[in-house]
């Protein structure tokens, strides 16, 4: 099921690389330019990836101070990085799923790359033992192409199939096309290979290289491969470490020890397997090395940016509601002002008639007063007027 599952995988990359090898003419360049629109497809979501990662680096400071304040209370630490994730506009997971990418394209293209009769020229199991009947049958060297019976030395066949050893395929396919071109013509869909590239065989495995060698530059070229593959890996993983939050502790230690332990592992596989999966190995990393570079630069002015739009938005903000309080409490100096404004009105008032009131009280001679009525008499009354 997953071989089968495998090898449907494999055919729109296949399709791909032979595309580009019917344009060109040469596996290396076919393999260059399959690596570039492999990496232009996941251009956009290595994108959202990396402006999640750098908005995460530039959170590192107020993270470390949380993971210091909270340090014996986990629960809270988790409550409150969820609310720094909140306030910032990130997602912690954003980007994880297509960072595996890579894995199946690796694997897709290795397949396509060992096992070019069936995945890349997309041909029965019927072809492969047509092809090994005619190598068989022109005398070809088969030592390293087919399984042998150590006690009869004879070729394994099962079902009727002779079993190939793990690079059998492109051993095969190269013996043919160098020695046996003419069995191309016999088979539909048949492409008699050519795995040079810059005087280099890429079927060639580097480390049968290293046991084989001479200092001939078809020797040192196959073995050049693993070890550029590895440097270009280091400094991929350097320029990317860089714009990663920092980390202190076991965490830290654990990523710069990751940061030196792939690109070894990335010598190993590519000692291991056919040079030409360390030719894409090396166009992987340094494509996507330019790839971090100029999205770091862009990303950290984009970030710097939003970052200044909204430190001036907040300044905005901060500056309305200032006015607006100040408005506020201007408007509550008039309301004050006006009441007291109106008391002192009616204070004035009542002050004004209890002036009017005394002055009509003291305005008269007593000789005109009858009771309440100061002018009863008139003004100059005078009781012995006529005496």
């Amino acid at each position: 099921m997953f071989s089968t599952l495998g090898y449907y995988i494999c055919i729109p990359f296949a399709w791909l690389v032979r595309l580009f090898y019917d344009l060109t003419s040469s596996y290396g360049v076919a393999i260059i330019l399959f690596t570039l629109v492999i990496k232009l497809i996941m251009l956009p979501f290595q994108m959202k990836s990396k402006k999640s990662m750098m908005r995460m680096n530039r959170m590192s400071g107020k993270m470390q101070e949380l993971q210091k304040k909270y340090a014996n209370n986990q629960a809270k630490y988790a409550e409150e990085m969820q609310k720094l994730y909140a306030e910032e506009g990130v997602s912690p997971m954003s980007g994880c799923l297509w960072s595996f990418l890579p894995l199946p394209i690796l694997l897709a293209l290795y397949s396509i790359i060992r096992q070019p009769i069936t995945h890349f020229m997309m041909l029965s199991q019927e072809v492969v033992q047509k092809a090994v009947d005619a190598a068989t049958a022109a005398g070809l060297d088969m030592s390293s192409i087919v399984m042998m019976d150590k006690s009869t030395g004879a070729a394994v066949v099962k079902n009727g199939i002779t079993q190939l050893q793990p690079y059998g395929q492109i051993n095969l396919v190269t013996s043919i096309s160098n020695n046996l071109p003419e069995f191309g013509s016999s088979v539909d869909g048949w492409i008699n290979m050519d795995y040079s590239f810059l005087g280099l065989d890429l079927a060639a495995n580097p480390w049968n290289a290293v046991k084989a060698f001479k200092p001939e530059w078809a020797i040192i070229g196959v073995i050049l491969i693993p070890i550029l593959a590895g440097v270009s890996q280091l400094l991929l993983s350097r320029v990317t470490m860089k714009q990663q939050p920092q980390q202190e502790g076991a965490a830290g230690n654990s990523m710069k020890s990751m940061m030196y332990m792939m690109p070894l592992f990335s010598v190993y596989i590519a000692f291991m397997m056919p040079a030409a999966l360390g030719v894409y190995w090396i166009a992987q990393s340094v494509i996507s090395l330019v790839q971090e570079i100029f999205m770091g630069k862009f990303y950290n002015k984009k970030l710097e940016e939003e970052e200044n739009a909204r430190y001036e938005a907040i300044q905005a903000d901060r500056q309305r509601r200032q006015e607006e309080a100040k408005r506020l409490q201007e408007e509550r100096k008039q309301q004050v002002v006006q009441k007291q404004t109106l008391k002192e009105k009616q204070r004035a008032a009542q002050q004004a008639k209890a002036a009017k009131a005394q002055k009509a009280r003291t305005s008269t001679t007593e000789a005109g007063r009858v009771g309440d009525r100061p002018y009863a008499r008139g003004r100059s009354y005078k009781e012995d007027r006529y005496e």
